[in-house]
C-alpha cells in the first residue's frame, strides 16, 4: 500500500497531462438534492485520462528500453495516450488497432507519429498480435491496465480530487480493466478511509463486479460494444486486487441510463462525453435515485473522456428520453373499425405523441407501435398502461426491449406470411467486408427474410436478420455450427414479443 502511495505521489504525469478542474453539476445537483462534482478528463490533451498511465510508465523506460520503442494494443484512447508519450519522449511507438476502431482515434494516433498497424476484428485480436509483436521485436509493451506504473499514474486523479474537495462522501468511478478505479480508490481511501469507492460498469460489460461477487477474475464471453472504452471482457490481476481491498461496491447501469448521463454532462458543463466517460454519472444519479437515504452530501464522479464519433450522436439522442424515463414505448391492439384511433387518443389524454406506426394487418385488429412524452416518469407509463388495459385494450411495454428500440420502431410495416422464419439480431463489425462474411458463412443454405441495418456510429452495426430455417436444421446442429462459424455477437429474438406483433 505504502509503496503505491509513493508512487502516486511521485508520478510523471505533468509534463504533458494537466491537473483538470473539478465541475459542480450544478443542475443535476438540484435535482438530485444532493452536490455533485464531476472530475473533467475530458479536458486532458488526448481528451482522456489515459494519458497520465501510458506517460508515467513509458518516463520509467530505460534508456536500453526506450531505444528498442514501445508497444501498445487498444481501440482508442490508451493508444492516444502512448502515441503522445512517445512523440514528447522521442520514442518510436507502435499501436496495434483493431480493423474496426474508428477513424477518428486511427487518425489521432497517426497525427502524433506512431506507427498504427490495424489486425484482427477484435481488441483480443490486437492484444495479441502486440504480444508477438514485442517479443519478435524487443518492443517495451504498455498494457493498458494491469500495471503498477500506470495505475499509479491514474491515480494521481485521486489525489488532485482529494485536494480540491477533500470532504467527499463518495467517489463514482468508470471501470473497464480496472486501472483508473485501483489507483484512484488506492489514494484516497489511504487519505479518506470513509470516503466510500463506489465503481460504475456497463450491464453488457460488467466483467469487475461478477469478479468481485465471485472472489476471484471471470472473463466474459461477450461484451457490449456501446461503452467501447471499458468493454473488457477480463479485468487486470493487479486490478482486481487493488479492487478488492479498496473497492465499496460496484453498479451497473444501461445503455439508456448511459445516453441520459450524457445529456446530464452536456446540459451541466456542454461537454460532450464518451459512452464510457458518462459511466460515474449514470451511476450517480442511478445509486441517488435508488438510496435517496444514503446520507450522501457532497460526491464526485470522473468524466474518464469524450472521445466519441460525431455520427453516434444521433443514436445517443434517440435512446436519451427512454434513459430519463420521459419516454414510453408500448405495442397496443386495437379493433380494426373507425374511430377506434380517435378513441385511443382519448384514453391516454392530452399528451405529447413521440412516434405513431401502424400498417392494415388484417380485418379484426390493428397493432400500433407507440412513442409517448412522459413528465412523471414510470409512475405515469403505470398509468397509461393501467387505463388503456381497462378500456379492454392488449398493452405491452416496449420501452426496455432492446430489439424494438433499435430495429422495430425504424421497420413496422405489417407482418409477412413467410415459413419457418427465425429472428437474430447481429452485431457485425463496422468495417468492409463484415456483410460479405456473413453472406460467405452462410453459402446460400437459407433464405433471408428480413433484414433491417441502422448505423450508430459505434464500432459494431446492430443488424436484425429473418432467415427461414427449417426445424430440422435446427435438432441436426447445422445452424449452430454456421452461428459457431460466422463468430459474430448474436441475441435469438423468436421470441420477442415485439417481433410476434409487428414482423
Amino acid at each position: 500500500m505504502n509503496s503505491l502511495i509513493r508512487d502516486i505521489l511521485s508520478a510523471r504525469v505533468y509534463d504533458v497531462a494537466k491537473n483538470t478542474q473539478l465541475d459542480n453539476l450544478y443542475l443535476l445537483s438540484r435535482q438530485l438534492k444532493c452536490n455533485i462534482w464531476l472530475k473533467r478528463e475530458d479536458l486532458q490533451p488526448i481528451f482522456s485520462f489515459k494519458i497520465r498511465g501510458a506517460f508515467n510508465r513509458i518516463f520509467q523506460l530505460s534508456e536500453e528500453e526506450r531505444a528498442c520503442g514501445v508497444i501498445c494494443a487498444s481501440a482508442g484512447n490508451h493508444a492516444q495516450g502512448v502515441a503522445l508519450s512517445g512523440r514528447y519522449l522521442k520514442i518510436d511507438t507502435t499501436i496495434v488497432m483493431p480493423v474496426s476502431a474508428p477513424d477518428l482515434k486511427v487518425n489521432a494516433c497517426r497525427e502524433m507519429g506512431a506507427n498504427v498497424i490495424l489486425h484482427g476484428n477484435t481488441f483480443d485480436d490486437a492484444y495479441d498480435h502486440a504480444l508477438y509483436l514485442s517479443k519478435t521485436e524487443g518492443k517495451c509493451f504498455v498494457h493498458p491496465f494491469d500495471d503498477l506504473a500506470v495505475i499509479a499514474g491514474q491515480g494521481t486523479i485521486g489525489k488532485e480530487i482529494m485536494d480540491q474537495k477533500p470532504d467527499l462522501d463518495a467517489i463514482f468511478i468508470p471501470v473497464g480493466g480496472g486501472g483508473l478505479i485501483a489507483g484512484v480508490a488506492a489514494f484516497v481511501k489511504f487519505i479518506a478511509p470513509n470516503c466510500k469507492i463506489i465503481g460504475v460498469e456497463p450491464e453488457e460489460s460488467a466483467s469487475m463486479k461478477v469478479s468481485l461477487e465471485e472472489g476471484k477474475r471471470i472473463k466474459l464471453n461477450q461484451v457490449g460494444s456501446f461503452a467501447d472504452g471499458t468493454a473488457v471482457k477480463l479485468v487486470g490481476e493487479k486490478t482486481f486486487e487493488l479492487c478488492q481491498q479498496y473497492v465499496d461496491e460496484i453498479i451497473t447501469v444501461s445503455t439508456d441510463e448511459l445516453c441520459a448521463a450524457m445529456k446530464d454532462i452536456f446540459n451541466n458543463t456542454r461537454a460532450l462525453s464518451e459512452p464510457s466517460g458518462a459511466l460515474s454519472v449514470a451511476g450517480i444519479k442511478k445509486y441517488l435515485q435508488e438510496n435517496p437515504h444514503c446520507g450522501f452530501k457532497n460526491v464526485a464522479g470522473i468524466l474518464s473522456g469524450a472521445n466519441i464519433n460525431f455520427d453516434r450522436l444521433r443514436h445517443v439522442a434517440e435512446r436519451t428520453e427512454l434513459g430519463e424515463r420521459n419516454e414510453a414505448l408500448i405495442a397496443v391492439k386495437i379493433p380494426e373499425t373507425p374511430g377506434s384511433f380517435q378513441n385511443f387518443i382519448n384514453i391516454i389524454g392530452k399528451r405529447s405523441i413521440t412516434e405513431f406506426n401502424y400498417r392494415y394487418s388484417n380485418p379484426q385488429e390493428a397493432v400500433i407501435f407507440v412513442g409517448l412524452q412522459l413528465t412523471q416518469g414510470d409512475d405515469e407509463k403505470t398509468h397509461i398502461i393501467d387505463r388503456l388495459t381497462e378500456h379492454n385494450l392488449n398493452v405491452i411495454d416496449l420501452s426496455d426491449n432492446e430489439m424494438a428500440k433499435l430495429h422495430i420502431r425504424h421497420m413496422v410495416g405489417g407482418k409477412a406470411n413467410v415459413s419457418d422464419e427465425r429472428l437474430f439480431r447481429f452485431e457485425f463489425p463496422e468495417r468492409p467486408g463484415a456483410l460479405l462474411q456473413f453472406l460467405s458463412t452462410l453459402a446460400g443454405r437459407w433464405n433471408i427474410s428480413l433484414f433491417h441495418y441502422r448505423n450508430h456510429g459505434s464500432d459494431y452495426g446492430r443488424v436484425l436478420i429473418g432467415m427461414q430455417v427449417p426445424d430440422e436444421n435446427i435438432t441436426d446442429g447445422s445452424f449452430q455450427s454456421f452461428l459457431d462459424e460466422l463468430g459474430y455477437n448474436f441475441e435469438d429474438e423468436n421470441d420477442n414479443p415485439a417481433f410476434k406483433l409487428f414482423l
